[in-house]
């Protein structure tokens, strides 16, 4: 749900997805002079609760000497930004947000300009999707002053599993769950498959009476992964006569994660994403989980599937996929969910993904957990005018250039250090993931803020071995600004999350935990073509056509 607001001289845009609420701020230039930033308060109609958001900046002269990991109210040390998001937001609530212009010295603030915005989150059980974002912090702070830094397990109660979790765990079963008696039937493809719980959910569902099929990756490759854990698992749960494995073409993977939930022999759901059904899986590196509740998306899920459960070899399975999954050209009708297959004879997919980038008018976001493709680094090292945000697990051999174009942010989940900063909380990670440990996503944002946004969510890569040879499946969401919305908010919040910690280990000697004390901090967003001044336009609303 997007909302704007404006008294004529402050203006908000709130975006708001299930947990996420973005604030995209402004003030004209000409009211802009004197102001130290912006104090936010919040207005919680559903639990009837009131108060000023928190921050982490202090003004030096006025910084209370608080512990590590301690936040402070925006009231006394405002945000000194155009862009904030709310993280604490909770799905289905109904909230206002007052941003009120603070002036004056750092040791007496006065409250000016002042506009309200009231927004409602998103319901998860409703509509053609529903989106589950995991925590997908492996470190945080959060963390740390919630838990200690203590290992989930460890935690009383499995709180800090289903705080990590934030409902993709539960949403997994409970699509599993939904099998229950001789109507219905679930059929999945899936890659890493070892999550304990989530097989018990498939062997009760059998229990039941429903019809359960598996393919898992039980490919014999040189490192036999994830084939014997994969086994292991499965005997463990005694369901070996519910599953088929995949074994053609060895030095390729079965990386889908889908299942389809059948009623009376029809496809009517399908669950996807980036989840593998792991531990790491759910509850450590980025992850999404995405219901489509659509029987013709479904319908095409169950007829890749019919066609991987005769364990083809990819050079058949090619053919297949691009003759029934062919790329839109140009791009989909409006309203419309497509689903792209691999793997495919060309890499056709992935320049029409780069297209998409090439052509975006606004901004795009994009996730990138192996680096950047060859076709998508060709585009992201052009000069644009367009905002580029891009999101790696680590840094890769492109790094420098494209780091070049200022309209490239760029923030890396390897830069991550766990020594404490002034300030700041020490921070570790779980010990969930070896490979993949902080971004797994795989999802690329096409003007999401417009009214016809694309979102390009699922199983792959944007990589030439995901396009060509492995087991994937990809939706093309366009025009469903609900979706949009949802991913955008995330994409930001794990962004800023990894963008803070690369600022900080670049600026250690420096003070970047303390806000400027008086309005040069403006000065930035305000002049022409710069990706401030872009992004405070943007996230607003404010742009002319």
């Amino acid at each position: 749900m997007r909302k704007q607001a404006s008294n004529g001289a402050i203006a908000v845009q709130a975006i708001a997805g299930t947990y996420v609420v973005l604030l995209g701020m402004d003030i004209a230039e000409a009211h802009s002079a004197g102001v130290l930033g912006f104090a936010i308060e919040r207005t919680d109609h559903t639990e009837d609760e009131r108060y000023w958001l928190r921050g982490f900046k202090t003004f030096a002269e006025t910084d209370p000497g608080m512990p590590p990991g301690s936040l402070v109210s925006t009231l006394e040390h405002p945000v000194q930004a155009f862009l904030w998001g709310d993280f604490t937001a909770k799905p289905h609530h109904d909230y206002t947000y007052r941003i009120v212009a603070l002036r004056g010295k750092p040791k007496n603030l006065e409250q000016a300009e002042t506009v309200e915005v009231r927004v409602q989150t998103e319901d998860e059980s409703r509509g053609n999707h529903a989106v589950y974002f995991n925590r997908g912090v492996a470190g945080s702070q959060a963390y740390a002053r919630r838990f200690g830094n203590q290992p989930p397990g460890q935690v009383p109660r499995r709180q800090a599993w289903r705080w990590l979790s934030r409902g993709l765990e539960e949403a997994m079963l409970d699509f599993i769950r939904q099998a229950k008696g001789k109507r219905y039937g679930l059929r999945a493809a899936v890659y890493e498959f070892q999550y304990q719980p989530a097989l018990i959910a498939f062997a009760q569902a059998a229990v039941t009476g429903a019809d359960v099929k598996i393919i898992f990756d039980g490919r014999l490759n040189s490192q036999n992964v994830p084939n014997q854990a994969n086994r292991r698992a499965i005997a463990d749960v005694g369901i070996e006569a519910l599953t088929l494995p995949r074994e053609e073409n060895r030095s390729y993977i079965s990386h889908n994660k889908f299942i389809i939930l059948l009623e009376n022999g029809e496809p009517t759901q399908v669950w996807t994403g980036s989840t593998n059904f792991t531990m790491g899986g759910i509850f450590g590196q980025s992850n999404v989980g995405h219901i489509v509740r659509d029987r013709a998306v479904a319908t095409q899920f169950m007829e890749y599937w019919l066609t991987l459960s005769t364990d083809p070899p990819a050079k058949t399975l090619r053919h297949w996929n691009e003759n029934h999954t062919p790329v839109p050209v140009p791009t989909p009708s409006p309203n419309q969910t497509t689903v792209l297959f691999s793997p495919r004879s060309s890499l056709e997919a992935l320049e029409w993904y780069a297209q998409q980038v090439a052509t975006a008018k606004k901004a795009i976001f994009f996730t990138a957990a192996f680096g950047v493709s060859a076709s998508m680094s060709a585009i992201l090292t052009q000069p644009s005018n367009c905002l580029r945000y891009v999101l790696l697990e680590k840094e890769g051999g492109n790094m420098e250039s494209l780091r070049r174009d200022p309209n490239n942010r760029i923030a890396v989940g390897g830069l991550r250090k766990e020594d404490a900063y002034h300030r700041v909380l020490r921070e570790t990670l779980t010990g969930l993931n070896r490979h993949v440990r902080f971004v797994h996503t795989k999802y690329l944002l096409i003007d999401p803020l417009s009214d016809n946004p694309l979102t390009i969510t699922g199983s792959a890569n944007f990589s030439n071995a995901s396009t060509k040879n492995n087991d994937e499946n990809m939706l093309l969401i366009q025009g469903d600004k609900w979706v949009a919305d949802i991913y955008l908010g995330e994409f930001i919040r794990l962004f800023n999350h990894y963008y803070y910690r690369y600022v900080v280990q670049e600026e250690e000697q420096g003070h970047p935990y303390h806000l400027t004390p008086d309005d040069t901090w403006l000065q930035s967003y305000y002049r022409p073509g710069t990706p401030r001044y872009q992004e405070r336009l943007y996230f607003a609303g404010t742009e002319k056509p």
